[in-house]
């Protein structure tokens, strides 16, 4: 006879859990013992590297008639696998035993063996980026905007470790929105219209774990009505993120504007159990000694980074090109 509905219900629930875990370790098992595989056949060929290409294709052809139905070694994958046991040594193929074997591809051919290549491979476990993300992250230089960028924030000083720490890894300078097109001389609300179209990607470049909270989110402080351009809430740094959007030159006074936001934000939707608010301004340039004293004495966390649009011409202009078939004529 079962007992009551709700014991049955947290066995059942535990066991689809530990059904769920246990085809979870499968596959990251399988994963493993896959990529382990594909860098002792690469060993293998290197070792015969003077061989030449007949080498590769007689060991392609010979392997799949020795097992047929076997997929993955081809030509081109097996010289794959012999790039891969050749640029990446074993500690950091251990590394990668729990990446899929097309985001490696993705390894070798877009990136150089060293600390750059190791940072997406630790990101790309860390974040569970798709192929796709992987792809747009590197093709964006995420690793210099994010690691090797000349940032300017005070998150070391207004901040507690470890936060401080995660804040300075979520800081890119520049951040890139490719994805908006925006006329020249375009004001800050058209810019955040084009970045409302494309939300995906707006927190794509943001980075992991920001969740949007509004745009224009209104705030009433003495009794005046206050904007915020953008504000999210970042789960792994358990803080608001208000974010200043200015198509213009950095200037000090920016930073006193975002300063009184996070106070506000602070006070009026933040709980006890949240971290400080942090401000992102977001400018079309700056100059980082300026941008470096606007912030020595503020005790908010802040920090300044420069965006990228792509922008189109200027109105009148696209009438004084030659058109596609005008092109195609006079080739």
């Amino acid at each position: 006879m079962l007992a009551n509905s709700d014991e049955y219900m947290d066995v059942l629930e535990r066991a689809k859990r530990e059904i769920a875990e246990s085809r979870q370790r499968a596959v990251t098992s399988t994963n493993a013992e896959l990529v382990f595989l594909y860098w002792r056949i690469g060993t293998l060929a290197n070792e015969r590297s003077e061989w030449g290409n007949g080498f590769v294709e007689s060991l392609s052809r010979d392997i799949r008639a020795a097992f047929p139905g076997l997929k993955g070694f081809s030509v081109r994958s097996l010289k794959y696998m012999a790039k891969f046991a050749r640029e990446v040594n074993l500690e950091l193929c251990n590394s990668c035993c729990t990446i899929p074997w097309g985001h490696i591809t993705q390894f070798l051919d877009k990136t150089k063996p060293g600390p750059e290549r190791e940072w997406y491979v630790n990101a790309t476990i860390e974040n569970g980026w798709s192929r796709a993300v992987l792809v747009h992250q590197i093709e964006s230089k995420l690793y210099k905007r994010q690691v090797l960028a000349g940032k300017v924030d005070n998150f070391e000083r207004t901040l507690p470790a470890p936060e401080s720490e995660l804040a300075q890894q979520a800081l890119k300078d520049p951040y890139i929105f490719d994805f908006i097109t925006a006329r020249q001389g375009a004001v800050e609300h058209e810019v955040e219209e084009r970045m409302m179209e494309n939300l995906t990607g707006l927190l794509l470049e943001l980075g992991t774990g920001f969740a949007f909270m509004g745009r224009r989110h209104h705030l009433v402080v003495g009794g005046q009505d206050f904007y915020i351009d953008l504000l999210f809430y970042n789960v792994k740094l358990r803080s608001c993120i208000v974010v200043e959007l200015k198509n213009a030159p950095f200037k000090p006074e920016f930073v006193g504007k975002l300063n009184f936001y996070l106070s506000a934000v602070d006070d009026l939707l933040c709980s006890e159990h949240d971290n400080p608010s942090i401000g992102l301004l977001l400018c079309k340039t700056k100059d980082n000694v300026v941008a470096e004293y606007s912030l020595r004495d503020v005790e908010k966390p802040i920090g300044v980074s420069e965006c990228r649009l792509a922008d189109v011409l200027p109105e009148g202009f696209a009438d004084l090109l030659p058109s596609a078939e005008d092109i195609e004529k006079r080739l």
